[in-house]
């Protein structure tokens, strides 16, 4: 583990910080991905990122989250992290970043975040491969008032108990969506999940957590499970995969070579994630991808 003096973050900001916020921050800043994209490398691929932007609050990190607009095009109404697709010539660390500013009005070079590390790529169920961003603000009492959610974009903003990720019931303090209500339809109090089958994936296992408003699930919880289990050092008390699920580097892999061999011969990429909506009725598509 480095030192916190290796944190790229100034000493003085680290100053009345938890002693449990220091140690995530260290293995964050530690972190090197077993997979990296060269952007510049994959032209023909849908690359995109989010930003795992983390702050302290009464000694705990929390998570900043987003609900997206009921007017998008795409998963209206549900949680996302701020993120969204790269433009050309950008990295992943400057797409996070120019997203959460389009999407929350999170300042652009700005001396309160401080970038800790990239995580693996992750894959969407429409093939976008995703490169999520850890960072650190800290100065949450100043920033944090000023956000503002893009008209277009973002219905509200809100945070989730990071470590609730890895332990469900550290979330029960909150003020959490009415059990059986709009945004919280299942029987479980916390952690709901189901496994969707999937031509390419063998069965994709969807997490949902129980937050404040619609759940933390998909390809967001999967991110924040990973961030959260390298931040803490530990696994998660939840089942992360189904059995035979493909995952980590090889379904990245497998979007890259599909792409590579599209773009080469005009015919589709990775079929597959139409058989979601096949065994599960077309909700369970958007779901997957969220």
């Amino acid at each position: 583990m480095s030192s916190i003096a290796n944190i790229p973050v100034p000493l003085d900001k680290l100053d009345g910080l938890s002693d449990k916020t220091r140690g995530c921050l260290t293995r964050l800043a530690a972190h090197e991905p077993d997979m990296l994209i060269d952007p510049a490398a994959h032209a023909h691929t849908k690359l995109a990122a989010v930003l795992v932007l983390l702050y302290e609050d009464a000694g705990a990190l929390r998570v900043l989250l987003t609900t997206r607009a009921k007017t998008m095009r795409t998963h209206p109404g549900e949680t996302a992290l701020p993120g969204g697709k790269m433009d050309a010539g950008e990295t992943f660390v400057q797409t996070a970043l120019r997203e959460a500013y389009e999407e929350i009005g999170l300042p652009l070079n700005s001396p309160h975040v401080h970038v800790l590390c990239t995580l693996r790529p992750f894959v969407s169920a429409s093939r976008l491969i995703v490169g999520p961003v850890v960072a650190f603000l800290s100065a949450p009492s100043y920033v944090l008032p000023h956000l503002k959610a893009s008209e277009t974009e973002v219905y509200q903003i809100f945070s989730h108990p990071f470590e609730a990720l890895l332990d469900p019931e550290l979330a029960r303090g909150e003020e959490l969506a009415e059990k059986g209500g709009e945004h919280w339809a299942y029987e479980e109090d916390l952690h709901n999940f189901r496994d969707i089958p999937t031509a390419w994936l063998g069965v994709y296992r969807l997490h949902r957590f129980r937050a404040s408003h619609s759940p933390v699930k998909g390809l967001t919880a999967e991110v924040l499970l990973d961030a959260a289990e390298l931040a803490y050092g530990r696994k998660s008390s939840v089942e992360r995969w189904a059995p035979d699920q493909l995952v980590g580097a090889a379904s990245v892999k497998m979007v890259l070579e599909a792409a590579s061999n599209a773009a080469s011969a005009d015919v589709p990429s990775v079929k597959g994630w139409e058989n979601v909506a096949a065994a599960s009725g077309p909700a369970a598509t958007q779901e997957a991808a969220a």
